[in-house]
């Protein structure tokens, strides 16, 4: 899982946000320096590193964290990750009707895309119309637009070549923080949309993966991707058309190029940010103390947030079959399926020792799936429940559930099934590795037995979102200030959550899922307040969310992580939100940042 970083651009891609940060294992290289910069003068350059390869080069379809489309896309508004809000993008501005039903959006004069031709409206009732809310088109943003019980789809017209015009099916507070979804460009992409493959499908569905030629990408953001090197790198060069210019109307971004190492692991990476081969580096609790002691020593500053992923594990609840066959075994998804099954592996987990071990201190235990920055959070003491740990507790609920033990202290169901169970994330960290063991070693001390695995980023995708025959696992999801940018993962709209997901578009259908009731309840309780804009009213529906989710239990909240990041001193200008820090272009103002040399 985010372990999981699927996730996502702003909004939509929740596993997709979201944010899931996988690690994986690839193959280590020497990063040449010479190789990107001239003999009579060094390029001004930002490097970095990334863990894992991209999955595609169209942002239509792109569920992983490790994507290019942050530097290479930009959308009408863009969230500020400090304060929250909505901001200007390629629109300028925009108006919302009396009634919220309408918004009016006004894009920039002399918008151009990476080749110089004009961006105009018809780029963007194209990206909505076509690509977004095409329902031949499978992508991971169409379910995010259905809006309420409904799951009616909005409207887009064109006004004139630079106002844009949404017509909604009801009132819907998040649909301004959405438009954050990038414009792409009808003029390169329009045809492909039109012309069909020999199975009927739009070859746009194929258009823009990663064997496609750099130079054929055409990008509207700050950078534009210049060379990809598998295994070893992703090469970037400043967007000469992109539009935003600072206060003496110089054009920006001011750095030149940004390089993105691919390292197998974070120790890989932490070697070339001591040796003083990257710029930016994201730094593992363990790695924490080592590096704030030679910070000056090593011309560097360590920023630090709390983060925006906070740890989980996640129940696979999933009764459905496919091809006859059950996701889980049935005799597993009955023991995941039983709520105090759940609420004892919560108990049973130390989160205070893995905080202070695996952690370092360096972070918070997390009990809800809001975050604590966030104004809709509902506080342990405001009646939120707690899973202390307690494995007295956790053995009690057990044998209230039907369960019992051998003479070995082994845990075994009314059936004499012994439990055991697989748990698996990514591979590449330390600390996700850390995270594993615990709670391996912990739900043995209460008689179960679990197998620990780690796979690497493809691999792990594929088994959540694809063929969905996992058990449980652990990561985390790209969050937000902003609750409903959680619905589509922690819902039963959108598809489904992680854990209780419907086959994602383009996938062999399942039959026999089953909803629960307090799993439909939370779903009501999301659409109800993405219609409430009275702040005070959205925050008591949102508590409730919060309250059946920790009682239910089909995610265990974890811990939420310090984000840090050690920056050279010759990067300046730097604007650091944690919620940017697991993504590969570090900065959320990267337009803004210089290098000096």
């Amino acid at each position: 899982m985010k372990c999981f970083t699927t996730i996502l651009s702003p909004i939509r891609r929740f596993w997709l946000p979201i944010i899931l940060i996988v690690t994986t294992a690839l193959i280590v290289f020497a990063y040449n320096s010479a190789h990107f910069q001239t003999q009579s003068a060094p390029v001004n350059q930002l490097v970095s590193t990334i863990l894992g390869e991209p999955q595609t080069f169209n942002t239509a379809f792109n569920q992983a964290g490790v994507n290019i489309f942050g530097l290479t896309y930009e959308g009408l508004v863009k969230e500020n990750p400090v304060t929250g809000k909505v901001e200007p993008a390629l629109a300028e501005s925009w108006r919302i009707s009396d009634d919220k039903l309408r918004i009016v959006f006004n894009l920039r004069y002399g918008l151009k895309w990476s080749d110089g031709k004009p961006l105009t409206a018809d780029d963007v009732v194209f990206t909505y119309k076509d690509i977004y809310l095409n329902q031949e088109i499978p992508t991971v943003l169409i379910d995010t637009f259905r809006i309420g019980e409904s799951r009616a789809l909005p409207k887009v017209r064109k006004l004139d070549e630079h106002r844009i015009e949404f017509i909604l099916p009801e009132p819907y507070v998040p649909f301004l923080g959405i438009t954050a979804a990038e414009v792409l460009p009808a003029h390169a992409l329009q045809a492909s949309v039109k012309t069909k493959d020999q199975e009927g499908k739009p070859m746009f569905i194929t258009k823009w993966g990663t064997d496609t030629p750099p130079d054929q990408l055409i990008a509207n953001g700050p950078y534009i991707l210049e060379r990809y090197d598998i295994g070893q790198r992703l090469v970037f060069r400043r967007n000469p058309y992109y539009w935003r210019k600072d206060a003496q109307g110089n054009s920006q971004p001011y750095i030149e190029r940004i390089v993105w190492q691919i390292v197998a692991s974070t120790d890989t990476s932490l070697l070339q940010f001591r040796s003083g081969g990257l710029d930016v580096e994201a730094l593992e609790p363990q790695h924490f103390s080592l590096l704030k002691r030679q910070e000056k020593q090593g011309n560097y500053k360590i920023y630090a947030q709390p983060s925006f992923r906070p740890e989980f594990l996640v129940f696979n609840l999933n009764k459905a079959t496919r091809d006859g066959k059950p996701l889980v075994d049935p005799v597993k998804s009955r023991w995941f399926n039983t709520v105090e099954f759940r609420q004892a592996v919560a108990y049973a987990i130390d989160r205070q020792t893995m905080l202070n071990n695996t952690f370092q201190g360096l972070g918070k235990l997390e009990n809800s799936p809001i975050l604590a920055q966030s104004p809709y959070y509902l506080s342990p003491t405001e009646g939120l429940k707690v899973y202390d740990y307690n494995p007295q507790k956790a053995k009690e609920l057990l044998l209230k559930a039907g369960f019992k033990y051998n003479d070995k202290n082994q845990l075994l169901d009314a059936l004499d099934n012994r439990v055991r169970f697989s748990l698996i994330t990514g591979a590449g960290s330390k600390t996700t590795d850390a995270i594993g063991s615990q709670i391996k070693q912990d739900l043995s001390k209460i008689g179960i037995a679990v197998d620990f695995v780690t796979m690497v980023n493809n691999a792990l995708i594929d088994k959540l979102f694809n063929s969905q025959d996992w058990e449980t696992s652990f990561g985390s999801f790209l969050s937000s200030l902003e609750p409903n940018d959680l619905a589509g993962v922690w819902t039963a709209q959108n598809g489904g959550p992680l854990f209780n997901l419907s086959p994602q578009a383009g996938h062999k259908p399942i039959q026999g899922r089953e909803v629960a009731d307090w799993e439909a309840e939370i779903g009501k309780l999301y659409s109800q307040a993405a219609q409430e804009f009275d702040q005070a009213k959205r925050k008591a529906v949102y508590a409730e969310t919060q309250r059946l989710a920790q009682e239910y239990l089909p995610c265990i909240y974890l811990i939420n992580r310090l984000e840090m990041m050690a920056v050279r001193d010759r990067i300046q200008g730097i604007k650091y939100s944690a919620k940017y820090a697991p993504i590969a272009h570090k900065f959320w103002n990267i337009h803004e940042i210089k290098v000096t040399q």
